[in-house]
C-alpha cells in the first residue's frame, strides 16, 4: 500500500468494467458505451477514436492500430495487426539516388497508407455488440463541438508543434499558436469522416471523396499514394508470441511490431537476479541498460514486415549467450559491435467488461503531429511510420512498395497459470519493449502492484545516452555516469503506461500513469 502522507495515485477498483487509458474524456465514453450494453471491443473503438481528438498529437485515424484481445469465457487471446503498408510506388533505390540515407519523417514518403480505421471496423464487426454508428457518435460529438485541451498535451502540442507544415498548421493550431490548457480544439473535418465511417464503414474512409483528398493532398507534396493503395487496406489476424518471467507469460504480437524485442529483453533479464537489487539503485538500471541495448541491437537486425529469425530472437539460448556480454561494471560502447558473433507518441487504451473480455490496443501516428502532414479537405494527419523503414540495401526492413515497416508500438497481455491476468501497454516509441520488460520486471521482482510498477521512475538506454527521470536520485546518477553511461535526465518524462489486472475473484484494479493525463475509471 502506497504512503498517503505522499502525493501518488491510489488504484481503482471495479466489479463490472474498467477502462484505463490517457485521457479522462475517452475513459468516460469507454464506460459509458459499457453501460449502454456494448462489450469491451465497443468501449475500446469509442474510447480509441476519440483519444484522436483529445490527444492529436498522439494519434488519429491517419494512424496504425495493434489489438490484443481476450473473448469472453475465454483465455485464448486474439491478434490484430491493424498497421498499413507503404505505397505501392515507393523505392528505396530511387530515395538512396535522390541522396537519402533514411527516410525523411516529415515527408510524404514517410507516410505509410492508415491502416487503424480498416482494424476498428474488423473489430466491430467481429467482436462487437453495438452498431459502428453508436460507437463513433461520442468521437464525431466532441470532433463538432470540440475538447478542452489537457495540461500533457497542451506540453506537447508546445514541444513538437513546430512539426506541423502548412495545411496542417492551419487546421491544428488556434488563430496560429499553440493551444493552451484548457482552450478548446475541433476538427470538423474529422467530424464528417467519422459520419461517412458510421455510414459507410471502411469504404467511408478507403474510397470516395475521403481517400481522393487523402491520395491527392500527398501527391502535392511528392508522396507516390494512389486510390488502389487506400481501398487495397486490410487488417489481419494474427497469431500471438510469448516469452515467460518469473511465474507470468508475456504475449504480444508478432512482427512487424517489437513485441519479440519485449520478450529477448526479459529473456536476457531473467539472466540475472533482479530481485536482490534494489528498484531504483544504479545497479539494477546498468543491467537492464545493458540488456537494452543488446536487444535493440537485434531489433534493428531482423524485425520487417517478414521476419526470418524470430525463433533466434525468442530463444532463451539467444538470451544467454547475450547475457554473458554485459559487464557488470562498466557500460559497452557498442551493442552492434560486441553482439555480432551472437547473431549471426501514442495512445493506448485497455478495457476490460462485465464478461471479462479483455482488450489491450495501442494507435498512433509515430512521431509527435506524425509526418506534420495534413490533408487538404478533411484535415487528417498522417503519419510517418515509413520512417522505420531502412533505405540499406538488402535489409529485411528495406523500404519497397505495399510493405509493413518495423512498427514502435505493442499492446500487451499477462497471463499467469494459463489464464489472463493483465492486458496493459507502455507507450512511448522505441522505449516500448524495454518499458514492458521494466513493468513486468516490476511485478515479478520487486512485488509492485500495476500502480506502484507505472509509478516507478524510468530509465532507457537510447540513441548512445541513458536517460534516467527525475525520479531517480543524483546519486544513482553519478554511479551510472561512473560505469561510462552517458547520462541525461530527459526534458518530458519517459513514455506512459495503463493496465487492468483481473483478479481470479473477478475484481478489477485499474491503473494509470501520472505521466499523462488520463486516468482508470470503473463502475
Amino acid at each position: 500500500m502506497r504512503d498517503f502522507h505522499l502525493p501518488g495515485r491510489s488504484a481503482v477498483y471495479s466489479s463490472n468494467g474498467m477502462c484505463a487509458t490517457s485521457h479522462p474524456l475517452a475513459a468516460q465514453v469507454a464506460i459509458e458505451t459499457l453501460k449502454s450494453g456494448g462489450n469491451a471491443v465497443d468501449a475500446a473503438i469509442a474510447g480509441a477514436v476519440l483519444l484522436g481528438i483529445c490527444e492529436p498529437q498522439m494519434t488519429g485515424i491517419g494512424g496504425d492500430c495493434f489489438v490484443l484481445l481476450s473473448p469472453k469465457d475465454s483465455d485464448a487471446i486474439v491478434a490484430l495487426n491493424g498497421s498499413g503498408r507503404s505505397p505501392k510506388g515507393l523505392n528505396a533505390a530511387d530515395l538512396r539516388a535522390q541522396g537519402h540515407k533514411t527516410i525523411p519523417p516529415s515527408s510524404a514518403h514517410a507516410v505509410t497508407v492508415p491502416g487503424a480505421v480498416d482494424a476498428f471496423c474488423r473489430l466491430s464487426q467481429d467482436w462487437g455488440q453495438l452498431d459502428l454508428a453508436r460507437v463513433l457518435a461520442p468521437a464525431t460529438h466532441y470532433a463538432k463541438v470540440g475538447v478542452p485541451v489537457a495540461p500533457r498535451v497542451a506540453l506537447d502540442w508546445q514541444a513538437d508543434g513546430d512539426a506541423l507544415q502548412d495545411v496542417a498548421r492551419a487546421k491544428y493550431l488556434t488563430n496560429g499558436q499553440f493551444p493552451k490548457a484548457g482552450q478548446m480544439f475541433r476538427a470538423p473535418g474529422q467530424a464528417k469522416v467519422l459520419e461517412k465511417i458510421a455510414k459507410e464503414g471502411r469504404d467511408g474512409f478507403y474510397q470516395g471523396e475521403v481517400a481522393e483528398d487523402m491520395v491527392q493532398s500527398l501527391n502535392a507534396v511528392g508522396g507516390t499514394h494512389t486510390l488502389d493503395d487506400f481501398a487495397n487496406t486490410e487488417c489481419n489476424y494474427t497469431d500471438p508470441i510469448s516469452g515467460t518471467y518469473g511465474d507470468l507469460e508475456l504475449v504480444e504480437h508478432p512482427p512487424n511490431g517489437q513485441g519479440a524485442t519485449a520478450i529477448l529483453l526479459a529473456n536476457i533479464l531473467s539472466q540475472f537476479d533482479l530481485s536482490d537489487m534494489n528498484p531504483l539503485g544504479s545497479q539494477r538500471a546498468h543491467i537492464e541498460a545493458e540488456a537494452a541495448k543488446l536487444a535493440y541491437d537485434a531489433q534493428y537486425r531482423f524485425i520487417a514486415d517478414q521476419t526470418e529469425r524470430l525463433d533466434h530472437m525468442l530463444s532463451l539460448d539467444t538470451a544467454q549467450k547475450l547475457s554473458a556480454l554485459i559487464d557488470r561494471t562498466k557500460a559497452m560502447p557498442s551493442a552492434t559491435s560486441i553482439a555480432e558473433s551472437v547473431h549471426k507518441d501514442t495512445v493506448y487504451i485497455t478495457v476490460v467488461d462485465r464478461d471479462r473480455m479483455a482488450v489491450s490496443l495501442i494507435y498512433s501516428i509515430f512521431k509527435s503531429f506524425g509526418s506534420g502532414l495534413a490533408s487538404e479537405k478533411f484535415g487528417i494527419l498522417f503519419q510517418n511510420r515509413g520512417a522505420g523503414f531502412t533505405l540499406e540495401e538488402g535489409h529485411p526492413n528495406e523500404a519497397g512498395g505495399s510493405k509493413r515497416p518495423m512498427h514502435t508500438i505493442i499492446p500487451g497481455m499477462l497471463k499467469k497459470n494459463g489464464r489472463v491476468m493483465m492486458p496493459f501497454g507502455v507507450m512511448g516509441g522505441p522505449y516500448q519493449p524495454n518499458g514492458h520488460a521494466r513493468f513486468l520486471s516490476n511485478i515479478v521482482d520487486f512485488g509492485m502492484t500495476p500502480q506502484s510498477a507505472i509509478d516507478a521512475p524510468r530509465s532507457f538506454a537510447h540513441m548512445n545516452m541513458l536517460q534516467v527521470e527525475r525520479g531517480y536520485s543524483d546519486q544513482v546518477r553519478q554511479e551510472l555516469a561512473d560505469l561510462g553511461h552517458m547520462v541525461q535526465v530527459p526534458d518530458q518524462p519517459i513514455g506512459g503506461a495503463q493496465a487492468i489486472l483481473i483478479h481470479e475473484d473477478g475484481t478489477l484494479e485499474g491503473a494509470s500513469d501520472p505521466r499523462k493525463d488520463g486516468c482508470a475509471l470503473g463502475y
